[in-house]
This record gives structure tokens, C-alpha cells and sequence, in this order.
């Protein structure tokens, strides 16, 4: 009795694996890192990004090389001057200094502003990338973070390629 008991359980246990192999999951990873460093778009998203606040940055550095000259002149001539004067240069260099300080701020600000908003839209379209492999190929589930994946269910790459092959949005 007791051996037909586990031939029985045995039996149902084959049955249940072999009617779980016959629907088997489908299963991807992206790597949003990736398409965002790889993907066409995303580059020229940057390269467009780099062009607009190329200026502003050029602007920052020579503003940040005459606060450096304004202190060491005040540094290398402080004795000879007079006290007055002295304090004048200093209230000069601390204003400089502070508005020196303001428009870096409001420029990591508005960059930071126009790299998500760009950002952004290459994520739109590498969600639609995805959505679209997965409804051509059958996945079942794809996932956009892992602590580990391997690089079989890897579709990054189909994904760098369907967003370097489309045209960008609204052109």
C-alpha cells in the first residue's frame, strides 16, 4: 500500500512538471544603462545637450579663472594695501565668489533639467522598443533592473538596434 502511495505521488509529480515545461515563461532583460550610452538616440540626445550649454560652460570656466586671479592678487598684494582697500578687494572677490557660485547652480540646474527632459523621451521610445520585441517574440516578462542576468535572456542589444533604426519622434 505504501508503495503504491508513492508511485501515485511520483506519477503526479512528472505530470506537473512535464505540463509546467509545456508552458514555459519567456523571460528578457534591458539594460537601461546601455541603451542610454549606446543607443543612437541617446547619443545624439547628448551630443545636442553638449552643443546647447557649450557656451555657458565656457563662460563658467572663464568665471571661475578670474575669481581664482581676483584672490591670488588679493592674496599677493594684501600687505601693501591698505586696510580699506584691503576690505573693498575682499568684498569685491566675496561678491564675485557668490555670484560665481549662483550661476554654476542654475547652470547643473538647467542642465540637469534639459538632460532628463531628453532623457526622458529616449526612455519613451526604448519602452516602446520593448514593448514591441516583447509582443513580436512572446515574452511574458522583461525586466529593466537586475542585480544579476544572464546574458542569454540579455535583449539589450535588440533593443539598441530598434532605437537606431527608427525615426525619432515627430520627424
Amino acid at each position: 500500500m505504501k508503495t503504491l502511495q508513492i508511485l501515485m505521488v511520483l506519477v503526479l509529480l512528472a505530470v506537473a512538471s512535464a505540463s509546467s515545461a509545456q508552458t514555459s515563461t519567456k523571460i528578457g532583460y534591458v539594460s537601461l544603462d546601455r541603451i542610454l550610452r549606446d543607443a543612437a538616440p541617446a547619443v545624439r540626445a547628448q551630443k545636442k545637450i553638449e552643443a546647447e550649454f557649450s557656451k555657458r560652460d565656457q563662460e563658467l570656466q572663464r568665471g571661475a579663472e578670474q575669481v581664482k586671479q581676483m584672490q591670488e592678487a588679493l592674496e599677493r598684494n594684501a600687505v601693501t594695501m591698505s586696510d580699506s582697500e584691503r576690505q573693498r578687494r575682499e568684498r569685491e572677490f566675496a561678491e564675485s565668489t557668490r555670484d560665481f557660485q549662483r550661476k554654476q547652480r542654475e547652470f547643473r540646474e538647467d542642465l540637469n533639467q534639459r538632460r532628463n527632459e531628453e532623457l526622458a523621451s529616449v526612455l519613451e521610445r526604448a519602452n516602446r522598443a520593448v514593448r514591441q520585441i516583447a509582443e513580436q517574440e512572446k515574452y511574458d516578462i522583461i525586466f529593466q533592473e537586475a542585480v544579476y542576468a544572464n546574458p542569454r535572456i540579455d535583449i539589450t542589444d535588440k533593443v539598441i538596434k530598434a532605437l537606431d533604426e527608427s525615426k525619432p519622434a515627430g520627424k
